[in-house]
């Protein structure tokens, strides 16, 4: 009980980074026009950074411990092909909710593999739910910023929205937990499939925006956001 306990807890922890990013672009207004780009591209090379670190830390190594090379492969490519198609029909339906639809396609297979690897006793299990809540909150408040561009959604619509999602966090994680932990390799396979899909995420959404012409700073966001999972991991080996 107090394991499942831990799940929820954790997975609406890593949920609710997602209003708490959106709070922190409503306040993102600076009064130097060269600083609040700086601010915006930096945040957004962060949320690449923890994304990376999630993947290269924890979902990969998690992923391929329980599978065969092939099918983790396997896994792993439909992950990335299945974001590529998202984003396909999300341009082609000219949504203005790319991002979040993005935010929401990784955190809810996170969330599962997150109680499942509660439930499997993984070592890397709070790492894990750290780095979601690290990722969530960058893209939290880029989601927030490309919503706030629509007339149909105002600051306090969105962030209600958001803290609602965060509730999808532990019925995930409840999910994986009741259900995936007598199948570490279906674990695996989701693991690598969010694996997939983030890497495409940040090569095709985060990574192109953080480049600022005459400015050197935001690439370090990326390197503090792989250098805090480096350390998550560090401290959990």
């Amino acid at each position: 009980m107090y394991l499942l306990f831990t799940v929820i807890l954790s997975s609406l922890f890593a949920g609710l980074a997602m209003p708490l990013g959106a709070a922190i672009a409503c306040f993102e207004k600076i009064e130097r026009e060269w600083l609040e780009q700086e601010f915006r591209h930096s945040v957004m090379a962060f949320g690449g950074g923890t994304l990376l670190s999630a993947v290269a830390l924890v979902l990969v190594p998690e992923g391929i411990a329980n599978l065969e090379p092939i099918i983790g492969c396997f896994w792993f490519v439909v992950g990335g092909f299945s974001f590529l198609l998202l984003d396909v029909f999300l341009d082609k339906i000219d949504t203005p909710a790319s991002q979040l639809a993005a935010m929401l396609s990784d955190f809810i297979p996170e969330s599962i593999a997150l109680g499942a690897a509660f439930a499997l006793g993984s070592s890397n299990a709070y790492l894990l739910a750290g780095l979601i809540a690290l990722q969530n909150l960058p893209e939290g408040f880029s989601a927030y910023r490309e919503l706030n561009k629509s007339p149909s959604f105002n600051t306090k619509k969105i962030i209600m929205m958001f803290s609602l999602m965060a509730l999808l966090g532990p019925v995930a994680g409840v999910s994986g937990y009741l259900w995936l932990s007598d199948s570490p390799a279906a674990v695996g396979a989701m693991m690598l499939f969010a694996a997939g899909g983030i890497l495409y995420s940040i090569f095709q959404d985060l990574a192109p925006q953080v480049k600022l012409e005459k400015h050197w700073a935001p690439p370090m966001g990326a390197v503090l956001g792989f250098m805090l999972g480096m350390l998550g991991f560090m401290l959990t080996a």
